[in-house]
């Protein structure tokens, strides 16, 4: 028996969800599937009422939401959230869900979670290329956006412990080698850009075999060999 009915994804939100309500309704996304946002949902953004706006907007779509971490929001664990998250135990690993809205799960970064008879590696996390405007005009930005060199080892070791072969990998950002150009912004010195998230998903998938790696954060919809980035799109899971 399936955990759900269906599974879909997509990229990232920002805390803007019309659109995204229309098209799963157009999908004919119910309470029995899963749908899951690769990064930047920014429900947890701001650390005050307007993220209980936005999680009020998303609630409007049916279904358990599943989010991987992005570089605009906040960890479930931060300071700023007050606790509000409690660790639960979800599909064979860790995940944080906040009681006033059981159907979100917030992913831990590196869990391996087990739906529908596939494990789903999680590695979210990202640079934001625009961190210098943001520190200038004291707009939010979060010092641990990124995976620590301590949560990358331990991902890499479980990595070897499940003998180097995952089905999905559910990240934000994308391997090195992927990245589209064509969505590099203009006015941006790529020399200045911390590409560090993306070298360790480009060891990631040349050092493991993956049937498909599921990406946002580029703002872009395609297809790249076994990679699919996310933004607008909702994809379902054959």
């Amino acid at each position: 028996m399936s955990d759900f009915n269906r599974i879909f994804l997509t990229g990232d939100k920002h805390a803007d969800f019309d659109e995204f309500i229309q098209k799963a309704r157009r999908c004919g996304i119910t309470d029995a599937d899963l749908v899951i946002i690769t990064g930047d949902v920014s429900i947890n953004f701001y650390g005050n009422w307007r993220d209980r706006v936005s999680k009020e907007a998303l609630s409007r779509v049916p279904g358990t939401i599943l989010c991987v971490r992005g570089n605009h929001e906040m960890r479930p664990t931060d300071p700023s959230l007050h606790g509000m998250y409690r660790k639960v135990d979800w599909m064979g690993d860790m995940a944080y869900v906040e009681e006033a809205y059981p159907r979100f799960i917030m992913a831990a970064d590196g869990a391996r979670y087990h739906i529908n008879g596939r494990d789903f590696l999680v590695i979210g996390g990202a640079y934001s290329v625009d961190k210098p405007y943001r520190l200038q005009m004291g707009w939010q930005w979060f010092p641990d956006e990124q995976l620590t060199e301590t949560e990358m080892a331990v991902i890499r070791k479980e990595m070897v412990a499940h003998g180097n072969c995952e089905d999905i990998i559910l990240a934000h950002t994308c391997p090195y080698d992927s990245r589209p150009t064509e969505c590099f912004l203009s006015g941006i010195d790529e020399s200045q850009v911390d590409n560090n998230m993306e070298h360790f998903l480009q060891e990631i998938v040349e050092k493991v075999t993956y049937n498909q790696l599921y990406c946002g954060h580029w703002h872009i919809d395609k297809q790249d060999a076994k990679i699919r980035f996310l933004f607008r799109d909702i994809v379902m899971l054959e």
